[in-house]
């Protein structure tokens, strides 16, 4: 994963694949549309980092947005944004175990231009947002851990103490993929090959 700088995703790729360095990386389908992104959120005055493999945006140290590049797209990722207003519906959820990220896609640079105005008013209201210190209110959980997760991380301290430090939604992501199986012994098949993305902090599938 490259993690180094936003100047060397740009140049090389995010670092998640063997494309890495290479022109079929995802990331370079869409340079040009991310590098005007990336002036539009560094002009709004929020501090730039590499987090999880992607440009991410700060205020105060806090989480504001993320730009993220997918096969069909690229993306402003809002950490908060269920709480911005959005008449148009122009936001777009990241999945549908999403609860509180937002995104603003885009196919190419031209599409960033036209909607610059908009994006800047989304960015103002999610930096507003976080000077307010304004918090997503968390839906009920799913319900409880699949047995065999459970019964695993009650076998392991380490590996409990790491899922505990996940975010709910990568918590979730392993839970999810755990009881998507319909045999028990596919389940806990499938917890042993969450156990890797646990230990290192990431959700299931996630590079």
């Amino acid at each position: 994963m490259n993690t180094t700088s936003v100047d060397a995703y740009l140049q090389d790729g995010c670092g998640r694949c063997d494309k890495y360095q290479t022109p079929q990386c995802k990331v370079h389908l869409w340079t040009d549309a991310l590098v005007l992104l990336r002036g539009l959120v560094l002009g709004a005055g929020l501090d730039e980092a590499m987090k999880w493999g992607n440009p991410t945006y700060t205020l105060g140290g806090k989480n504001v947005v993320m730009l993220a590049s997918l096969k069909e797209c690229c993306a402003v990722a809002f950490f908060k944004g269920a709480l911005l207003e959005d008449p148009d519906g122009a936001l777009e959820s990241p999945g549908p175990n999403s609860h509180h990220a937002r995104q603003l896609r885009f196919c190419s640079a031209a599409e960033v231009k036209k909607a610059a105005p908009r994006l800047k008013r989304f960015l103002a209201q999610a930096i507003q947002l976080e000077k307010e210190g304004r918090k997503v209110e968390r839906k009920a959980e799913d319900g409880p851990l699949p047995e065999e997760l459970a019964q695993r991380l009650a076998s392991d301290a380490s590996l409990r103490r790491a899922f505990d430090a996940l975010t709910p939604g990568r918590k979730r992501s392993h839970a999810l993929h755990v009881s998507g199986a319909k045999q028990a012994e596919t389940r806990v098949r499938r917890v042993e090959t969450c156990v890797p993305d646990i230990l290192a902090g990431r959700g299931f599938n996630e590079r």
